[in-house]
């Protein structure tokens, strides 16, 4: 039996992101536990816990704890820089807990982002398309469609009323995010983990990790570089209520690469620019290449997962 896991749609409702702020120091805990059936006799899994280390966020300390303890672990990096725990548990077990806690220190990104001063978007696509001679660009691999992201007509031509002719790359995808999360109803049921971005596109619903699908399959459609993050979000509560320990989420947006601005990040869900209240785990071409927990178990039978996220300035 496989087993891949979607956290992102575990709220009813869109998680509210905070305003812009200064740089930030956030702990994030994660607790995961399965609970099976029947025993698991044997498991082999794949983790993507540990935050990335980039140019705006330094992780401080992270630890991982996994019950029933396993008999094989290691670490690595995958093909998109991201960090990788294999591990293996080989005794009967019929729960298992993955527990993470992480500390990053996180640096503002955007106050000197112009959008009207980044490329015009058909020069970036001119830039990034395959010409025999020429340098080859990495960010070219995210023009391409993958497991969950089609490049279509429907999605091109949604793209268009976005990008005029001579538009930039970043003021054209802030109006796209804008313009999805205006059109795009936030409903936690509409989807599943496996759902295609078209799919998603032609319900108009859906969690963050269809938003942020949608948007990159509408930006690869014109021929842009896209490509999916996936982390958490700090949430601010209601007005009047405390914040709950381990009611914050599991988040995913995208980032859209200019080659004069390099690479900027965009929440479709929220209609932000993630910034300093994001802490990015993990990059991919869409959630099949970073969902938290895949892997394959013999036995378990029927499972339930539950999930426990909290997102706390480090005080």
């Amino acid at each position: 039996m496989s087993a891949a896991m979607n956290e992102t749609s575990a709220a009813a409702a869109a998680p509210a992101a905070p305003a812009p702020r200064a740089a930030s120091v956030l702990t994030v805990h994660h607790k995961t536990i399965y609970d099976y059936t029947a025993p698991v006799e044997n498991a082999q899994q794949r983790a993507v816990v540990f935050p990335v280390t980039c140019p705006w966020q330094a992780v401080l300390s992270h630890s991982t704890l996994i019950e029933p303890a396993p008999s094989h672990q290691r670490a690595d990096t995958d093909a998109f820089g991201n960090n990788v725990l294999y591990f293996t548990i080989d005794v009967p077990h019929d729960f298992m807990q993955l527990a993470c806690e992480s500390t990053v220190s996180l640096t503002p990104r955007w106050e000197a982002l112009d959008p009207a001063a980044s490329m015009p978007w058909e020069a970036a696509v001119a830039a990034l398309r395959f010409r025999a001679g020429q340098p080859f660009m990495p960010q070219s691999e995210f023009c391409f469609a993958s497991p969950n992201i089609a490049l279509h007509p429907d999605l091109k031509a949604y793209a268009l009323a976005s990008f005029a002719p001579g538009a930039t790359v970043v003021a054209g995808a802030i109006d796209l995010m804008h313009r999805i999360h205006a059109d795009f109803e936030y409903h936690a049921t509409a989807t599943e983990v496996d759902t295609p971005a078209l799919q998603a596109f032609g319900l108009r619903s859906g969690v963050c990790q269809d938003f942020a699908q949608v948007m990159i399959g509408c930006l690869r459609s014109l021929g842009l570089a896209a490509r999916y993050v996936s982390g958490y979000l700090r949430t601010e509560p209601p007005p009047g209520q405390p914040r709950l320990i381990g009611a914050d989420a599991s988040h995913a947006w995208l980032s859209v690469y200019c080659p004069l601005a390099g690479w900027v990040d965009l929440d479709p869900t929220n209609d932000v620019l993630a910034d300093t209240g994001h802490v990015t785990l993990a990059f991919g071409r869409d959630y099949s290449d970073v969902s938290l927990l895949r892997g394959v178990i013999f036995g378990g039978g029927a499972h339930d997962v539950e999930v426990e996220v909290s997102v706390l300035p480090l005080v």
